[in-house]
């Protein structure tokens, strides 16, 4: 099926029948043709598609075929440098398993259908589903990962023009806490630093962030540092970069806020408030003085585990810096009060003046290539631009700027993640479609997952790999090209928009993102909506068009030009910019996104976890990355014989040799890890990098998520990976199961 071409999907214009997928897809697909920008043979920069450092990378193109890559050497961001995953970008594309043709489940088994027939079938059902039930049966779960045209398209589509009450994005499961605490604080998602900030700082405190691991790229910038800074890494485990750090604070799991509170109220007992700072730019702080006045040193080593001494001694080198830097991500993020610690760093941040100057700043570093971009134009959790659905006026705003009638915005943001998954078992929602994204891999407690998709009457999944653990229980698969075989852009967690170009042909019959959702527009009758969106550089337009007049305002960007051309440009970047420095920093003017210009104190009380220990569950799991060669649910680095070869192939979970003797496991045994939820097999490494009473497992592998624990953040809705309660037992005579 692999070179035949798709029949054609004829759609009326101008009186002509014409070939809908040719004309979406820029010829017919399948051929193999290299982009008509780029020389047959050349040299052309992408932005990477793994995570959201948004490195450059440089692909050789020869012959029309993209044959290697190199780091971009002047690109700002990486200059020069790649993680093993950036270096082995292409692999992925060329897996055997690529989806190559549509696939229709018939009779129990996905069989191979035209564009036609699976679109058809796709549009068919799911209005079915709405006819019956209500437009609020059917839902979206999209990603982080495909270009920010295509994620508005999504958005728009799904929402507006096919009614779709529902949807939201995977960079919920990564990065909600943190928009969350910003949008509190700050009045905007608006993530200050450039990546700059690492060199510049004389002493840099890193918060449930392995950095070493999950971004070396900007480990390599703290490494270039003149300036020899204190690296402070708060973690249970000794990470790799605790170890690299001068100072490891290995507080208990999930103590953070206590500890954070206790720093704040050293420092002010200390006398290090920048009171000129707090009284001209802040509000709260008196309130949030006194929330914090009891976290005395003492109170918080009874909590965190760690020694008084050493807390003062940390807030010492905070107040004794002249530029601090405060930095986190997942460990942070992925928590049962995620957005109250992400705002006490924040705290910690305004309390000594450390924003919006050089080598300072409450800095959270995004996982997802796009997540940025997800952030702020899927039309997920806000309309375009940091706009409310909620919002009257902005609903108007946005109709306005995009032309339509203002009654196709829905009147609220509707379910986030856990919550759309939550309808489904109620019987609530019928029909999702996926894009991009491995839910039955992803999502915490798979096992009951499993039995959730299995109630829906339609599951539709586009992706790459029709091979993935959600592809697998598809009704309708649609094959869609990847990283290099499209357009559009990214925007990193710096707020740079960098450039995707297409370097590589999709194979088969797969198609980008951005034409799938034109055809289902087209089959679904609302194609003139789109009459502005006829390619990604033409979306990128109506995205700098709703963008205009908001804090991450890009309307003054030179289209796709300027992004080839410049390294790429961070937001906000209005008309009328000009001369803009390659790396800029947010609040130099000490001014907030709030009505009153001010940044504000929010704090709360500090909440146990979900999960107690007890006699039958005795051990406190901890997840997190486990390689910089593995990514996420390993759809892509496991294509890669590189990436395999430089990552345990079978799951390990680490234990301390404390446990390890009372639970008579030795290194190298296979282990039975429980929890209340399942068991998975793992290879045990016995080692001094977790505390008695915890273990880690790595999150890329399939059986971790059985284990992990589907408790969200209030606030954010985000889900708490990195806590539950588990117990071990050794085995043999098996081979571990990832």
């Amino acid at each position: 099926m692999t070179g035949r071409l798709p029949a054609p999907i004829l759609v009326r214009r101008g009186g002509q029948l014409t070939d809908e997928l040719a004309r979406e897809a820029g010829g017919p697909p399948g051929l193999g043709q290299v982009p008509s920008r780029l020389a047959p043979s050349s040299i052309a920069p992408v932005v990477c598609g793994y995570c959201a450092v948004g490195c450059s990378l440089d692909v050789h193109v020869r012959n029309g075929r993209a044959v290697s890559l190199s780091p971009s050497p002047a690109y700002p961001v990486n200059r020069g440098h790649a993680c093993p995953k950036g270096w082995e970008a292409l692999a992925p594309l060329a897996a055997p398993d690529r989806g190559t043709v549509p696939l229709l489940r018939r009779g129990g088994q996905l069989e191979p259908a035209s564009w036609p027939e699976a679109v058809g079938e796709m549009v068919s059902r799911f209005r079915a589903i709405g006819e019956r039930h209500g437009p609020a049966a059917v839902a979206f779960l999209s990603t982080g990962q495909i270009a920010t045209e295509e994620m508005a398209l999504l958005g728009t589509l799904a929402k507006l023009g096919m009614g779709m009450v529902h949807g939201d994005g995977n960079t919920r499961q990564c990065m909600a806490s943190a928009v969350v605490a910003y949008q509190g604080c700050f009045g905007f998602d608006a993530p200050p630093y450039t990546y700059a900030d690492l060199e510049c700082s004389d002493v840099i405190v890193l918060v449930g962030s392995n950095m070493c691991i999950a971004h070396p790229i900007l480990w390599e910038r703290v490494c270039a540092n003149p300036h020899h800074p204190e690296v402070i890494v708060v973690d249970p485990r000794l990470t790799e970069t605790a170890a690299a750090g001068t100072r490891h604070l290995a507080i208990w799991p999930k103590s953070d806020l206590w500890l954070l509170y206790g720093l704040a109220h050293a420092l002010i007992a200390r006398g290090a408030v920048d009171a000129e700072f707090v009284a001209a730019h802040t509000s709260g702080f008196e309130g949030f003085a006194a929330h914090v006045a009891r976290f005395t040193p003492e109170v918080v080593s009874a909590r965190t585990g760690l020694a008084a001494s050493a807390i003062l001694e940390v807030a010492n080198q905070i107040a004794a810096g002249r530029r601090v830097s405060f930095w986190w991500t997942m460990g942070v993020n992925q928590s049962h009060e995620g957005v109250r610690v992400a705002q006490a760093i924040i705290a910690l941040a305004l309390m000594t003046g450390n924003i919006g100057r050089l080598g300072t700043g409450a800095n959270s570093i995004t996982g997802q290539c796009n997540a940025m971009g997800s952030r702020q134009f899927s039309l997920t959790t806000g309309l375009f631009g940091g706009r409310r659905f909620e919002d009257a006026a902005e609903r108007a705003e946005v109709a306005e700027m995009l032309g339509l009638d203002e009654g196709l915005i829905p009147r609220s943001k509707g379910l986030a993640y856990d919550q759309i998954l939550g309808s489904i078992r109620r019987g609530e929602v019928r029909g999702l479609w996926v894009v991009g994204t491995n839910t039955a891999h992803s999502w915490p407690d798979r096992g009951a997952l499993s039995s959730t998709l299995a109630e829906l009457e339609c599951l539709v999944v586009q992706d790459m790999y029709p091979t993935t653990e959600t592809a697998s229980r598809a009704d309708v698969y649609l094959p869609a090209a990847g990283w290099g075989e499209k357009e559009g852009t990214f925007i990193n967690s710096e707020r740079r928009v960098g450039l995707l170009q297409r370097v590589a042909p999709a194979p088969g019959q797969a198609l980008a993102d951005f034409h799938i959702f034109r055809l289902v527009a087209e089959a679904w009758g609302v194609g003139p909506m789109f009459r502005d969106w006829t390619s990604p550089e033409a979306a990128f337009e109506v995205l700098q068009r709703v963008s205009r007049g908001t804090p991450c305002d890009i309307s003054g960007i030179a289209g796709y030009e300027q992004l080839r051309s410049s390294g790429g440009v961070q937001w906000p970047y209005p008309e009328g910019t000009a001369d803009a420095p390659a790396e800029r920093r947010l609040f130099e003017d000490g001014r907030f996104y709030h009505p009153d210009g001010r940044a504000r104190f929010v704090w709360d009380e500090p909440h146990a976890g979900p999960e107690d220990l007890s006699a039958q569950w005795p051990l406190r799991l901890l997840s997190g990355r486990g390689s910089s060669a593995q990514w996420h649910t390993q759809t892509r680095t496991s294509k890669c014989a590189v990436l395999a070869g430089l990552a345990p192939a079978e799951a390990y979970v680490q234990i301390s040799p404390t446990d390890g003797e009372a639970f008579g496991i030795a290194e190298g045994d296979l282990v039975e890890v429980s929890t209340r939820r399942g068991t998975m097999t793992a290879r045990a490494s016995v080692t001094a990098a977790v505390g008695p009473g915890q273990i880690f497992l790595p999150m890329h592998y399939v059986g971790t998520n059985r284990l992990t624990l589907e408790v969200v953040d209030p606030h954010s809705r985000q889900p708490s990976f990195k806590d539950g309660a588990a117990t071990l037992r050794r085995i043999g005579g098996a081979e571990a199961s990832g």
